[in-house]
């Protein structure tokens, strides 16, 4: 009989010993981040910039260096490479105080709370209960006759029971594997929302500064068309003119002011907006004015590869495809047996002070000496679906990864067009700034010498107001275009100073 019963425990042991061999092999396909396609050096990147950049120090190439940065790397502050104070205070304050950040970062949380709980299935489960029952049994559970009177009894018990699934077909591995590819992702959009409101501050900052310069041309065009109107006004009361001339005047002084009046509305709203930023309610916040003055930065854009190791929101895209793989896996162990190991043991007895005692001890294993092994025979295709779903899901995955990757090549081709046509476009324009207030300057001069008509100085002095702001907006742009593009680039690590250039006469000499 010992004999007989040892060789099931032997023959028990070798199979569960077998089952554990195969415990933990993962049935999720081998991940591999897919091909992209990505070009060898960006088509927009300047001639020379690429020529050189092997032979440049990072000082002498613009802001940063262009190599080995991982989206992993601790971004700097990249805002700084401005020189504005102003600018850098603004940024920790929307660090500190701002609720879509505040939000993201409660998201990456709750990815990792969901990590935590996944991983909980890599370990054993414990238990324990005490408390007494009132239970009355059947006669046939006792095997007596129906007529047999069973008295009620109370039974104590204090037991503690454990079960554990061994991951025989890597379910509870592959799980956790998507938990923590979940989490990586929390982590990734988390450093996205950063990197946009970073972006968001600085470019409303500059909104509202490019702003400030535009306000400050219509105060210098108004106190011109306030001193044009008097001396109009003179002429006329002389008799040298006529009452026309007065009403094309007081016509241009009003328009003026009535500009004027619109930039003060668009500067109030981007003040409102940045206050929101910052986390504030616009009565909380003022900014005094401050005209833009422009500034050139060069953002070597390094090479388009290194570009899916800056960019956070294609660490994420890519981090959503390792999940979906991973869940493949679930899918799949669902159409193999699972094996579940449990037991339970304390005390039981009918009064408490017996409910110690040794012979009141007791234990229960489950079938097949305590294990449990179940395997799926039909579910009417639902096993079948959900594989279906989890290829779909990662098939799905990985094309908006790809066109994440895309939609990051166009960005930065873009901002860096935009700075290429710019940096010409502002010179081109600061040169019609000084001819259109020269040729003011000349109509004004034959205006009271007899020589032309009111129109014509009217029509002057609309050039160079007209070229003024857009010669501000440009600077504007400039400047934006170049926080897009570190935006696009996925941020920034480096120290260079920028490099300041002649800013060009916006005023009327």
């Amino acid at each position: 009989m010992n004999k007989s019963l040892s060789r099931r425990w032997l023959g028990l042991s070798g199979l569960l010993a077998s089952l554990l061999v195969v415990a933990g092999c993962s049935l999720a396909p081998n991940y591999e981040k897919p091909d992209v396609n990505a070009p060898s050096a960006f088509k927009e990147t300047p001639v020379e910039t690429t020529a050189s950049a092997d032979k440049i120090s990072p000082a002498e190439a613009g802001t940063w260096k262009t190599a080995e940065p991982s989206e992993e790397v601790m971004r700097g502050e990249w805002w700084t490479i401005f020189g504005d104070a102003t600018l850098n205070d603004l940024e920790h304050q929307a660090a500190d105080a701002n609720q879509n950040l505040k939000a993201a970062a409660a998201r990456v949380k709750e990815a990792r709370a969901i990590n935590q709980t996944a991983r909980a299935g890599l370990f054993p489960t414990i238990d324990a209960g005490f408390g007494p029952t009132r239970e009355k049994l059947s006669p046939a559970s006792q095997l007596q006759p129906q007529n047999v009177n069973v008295s009620p009894q109370t039974l104590w018990r204090a037991q503690a029971s454990a079960s554990y699934e061994v991951d025989l077909f890597g379910r509870v591995a592959s799980t956790v594997d998507a938990a923590k590819a979940d989490t990586q992702q929390s982590e990734a959009l988390f450093r996205s929302v950063q990197l946009a409101l970073q972006a968001d501050v600085a470019q409303n900052y500059f909104n509202l500064r490019e702003l400030d310069a535009e306000m400050d041309v219509f105060t210098r065009t108004v106190t011109l068309r306030e001193e044009a109107l008097k001396l109009v006004q003179r002429r006329f009361t002389e008799g040298d003119i006529s009452e026309l001339d007065v009403a094309r005047a007081k016509s241009e002084l009003a328009t003026a002011r009535s500009d004027a009046m619109t930039v003060q509305r668009l500067r109030a709203a981007s003040e409102h907006g940045l206050a929101v930023l910052l986390g504030k309610a616009p009565a909380q916040f003022s900014m005094a004015a401050n005209p833009l003055k422009p500034v050139e930065i060069r953002v070597p854009p390094g090479l388009p590869s290194s570009l899916l190791e800056r960019r956070p929101d294609i660490a994420a895209a890519e981090r959503a495809m390792a999940a979906a793989n991973s869940r493949i896996g679930v899918a799949k162990a669902a159409f193999f047996p699972s094996l579940t190991l449990t037991g339970a043991g304390g005390f039981e007895s009918a009064t408490l002070g017996d409910l110690f005692q040794w012979s009141s001890r007791t234990f229960l294993l489950g079938p097949l000496v305590g294990t449990a092994l179940s395997m799926p025979i039909f579910d009417g295709g639902r096993r079948k679906g959900n594989l279906a779903n989890a290829r779909a899901v990662y098939e799905e995955d990985v094309a908006n990864y790809r066109q994440q990757v895309l939609v990051a090549f166009q960005e930065v081709e873009d901002n860096l067009s935009d700075l290429r046509i710019l940096e010409g476009q502002t010179g081109t324009q600061a040169d019609a700034v000084k001819s259109s207030a020269r040729a003011a300057q000349l109509s004004r001069t034959q205006y009271n010498e007899g020589a032309v008509n009111y129109l014509d100085v009217i029509d002057a002095e609309r050039t160079v107001l007209q070229s003024q702001r857009i010669a501000v907006q440009l600077s504007g742009t400039q400047a934006i275009a170049t926080v897009n593009l570190i935006r696009a680039l996925g941020g920034g690590w480096g120290d260079a100073m920028p490099t300041p250039v002649v800013e060009p006469s916006l005023a009327q000499r």
